[in-house]
């Protein structure tokens, strides 16, 4: 399995749900970016493994491009061998791409979480994140809850 890379904002959507150990029970462990640790900004589980970015010429150019978090999530990316990145944010998701890195979402993690058993019911995690603030678009609502098997 690659390691695991995340974003902000999965850790704060799952965080504020109480729903953060979703991440340990998929992937063990996962790996953030010492500038994602600062804007999660509340304790870090012992299965999240908090990393600098090395390459600081690679972290500035691409915060030209994207937010720092972001920025920084796929920068890390290069330090290692076998990575996919959780990235939500569409412009950071198109620049992963143009780079050839493999990434998935917060949606994405929802629909493997149900088809593995670790969650019951996508829509009802959903649910819980809109009440929470979270915004995803009617349209991704309903082609998560198809490819999740609740929706024709």
């Amino acid at each position: 399995m690659p390691d695991m890379l995340s974003n902000t904002s999965c850790l704060i959507a799952l965080d504020n749900i109480g729903q953060l150990e979703l991440l340990h029970r998929l992937y063990g462990n996962l790996h953030i970016s010492e500038e994602v640790a600062a804007e999660f900004g509340v304790f870090i589980p012992a299965w999240i493994k908090v990393h600098p970015v090395l390459d600081k010429i690679k972290l500035d150019i691409l915060h030209n491009l994207v937010d720092l978090g972001e920025a920084s999530t796929i920068a890390l990316a290069y330090q290692f061998d076998d990575v996919t990145l959780i990235l939500d944010d569409r412009k950071a998701r198109k620049l992963a791409d143009n780079l050839n890195l493999r990434f998935t979402g917060l949606l994405g993690i929802l629909i493997k979480a149900k088809q593995t058993g670790i969650i019951d019911s996508v829509g009802n995690v959903l649910a819980r994140l809109k009440i929470a603030g979270f915004r995803f678009s009617p349209t991704m609502e309903i082609q998560t809850l198809r490819l999740a098997g609740e929706r024709e």
